[in-house]
């Protein structure tokens, strides 16, 4: 008879998740240095690099990744491969889901960054009913396996926040601006010593659930800063003033804060 195969216990699952999560914050340290040399050599601000909050993976999915890391240790423990293995493979996805890695923010002062990873789905002029005023919207839709931290797009103060309950329709149809769940956030920029409007939408998407904003009205936001979440796919739309110089199209992909979205 041959030897029976061990039982894989919880604690050589710990130990092997203690070795991806050491090779992630190796990764992690090295594309910080890597980061900070290429800002150094090109002037670039780099105090979000220096001040992040929680390098790699973002606070709001910490309860997820325990919770999931937990029920994958009970599946191996109590079950066998067959049942641990899709538990796994769900740690695997609410790891990346949740990955909130720093950004380097461009230096040219006229740029409106991306406030979402995803795909640019809509370019097209139309009204911003937050600002009361005829603007340029831009749509970036998060699917599942994008970064779904979202970032100031310019130095600015918040003038006005609007939450809205609605639907949960999928994200990346037109009418999610003004049926969805959403959150606005209007904010006055300052360009060359006029005062500039952009205007940010969170919108919940088909299975985002949660939108989470931080900021508040007053608050003096600066480029690439984190002020908010949304779990689980959505988009963000972008207003912005009727004559800036829109540098995406529809079918773009773009990141927070490294991705400029139009200049102004």
């Amino acid at each position: 008879m041959g030897k029976s195969i061990p039982k894989f216990g919880p604690m050589a699952y710990f130990w092997g998740l203690n070795g991806v999560v050491r090779a992630i914050r190796w990764a992690g340290m090295a594309r910080r240095w890597q980061a900070l040399q290429w800002a150094h050599v090109n002037a670039l601000p780099i105090r979000n690099l220096l001040n992040y909050p929680h390098p790699l993976l973002a606070r709001e999915g910490w309860p997820f990744i325990a919770l999931s890391v937990l029920l994958a240790i009970a599946g191996h423990w109590l079950g066998s491969w067959a049942w641990g293995l899709p538990l796994d493979v769900v740690v695997v996805f609410v790891v990346q889901f949740f990955r909130d890695p720093p950004r380097l923010i461009p230096s040219d002062i006229d740029a409106v960054l991306s406030p979402a990873d995803g795909r640019v789905i809509k370019v097209e002029r139309t009204f911003d009913p937050y600002a009361q005023r005829e603007a340029i919207l831009i749509s970036v839709f998060m699917n599942v396996f994008n970064v779904h931290s979202n970032r100031a797009s310019v130095d600015g103060v918040v003038r006005s926040i609007d939450y809205s309950a609605g639907k949960f329709l999928n994200a990346s149809l037109d009418k999610a601006s003004s049926e969805n769940e959403r959150n606005a956030m209007v904010i006055d920029a300052q360009f060359h010593g006029q005062t500039q409007t952009i205007t940010l939408v969170q919108v919940a998407g088909l299975i985002a659930r949660r939108i989470l904003c931080y900021a508040s009205v007053g608050q003096a936001l600066t480029k690439g800063e984190r002020y908010g979440f949304i779990r689980f796919g959505s988009r963000v739309d972008v207003y912005l003033p009727i004559d800036a110089t829109v540098k995406v199209s529809p079918g773009d992909k773009v990141k927070a804060t490294a991705t400029v979205l139009a200049k102004l």
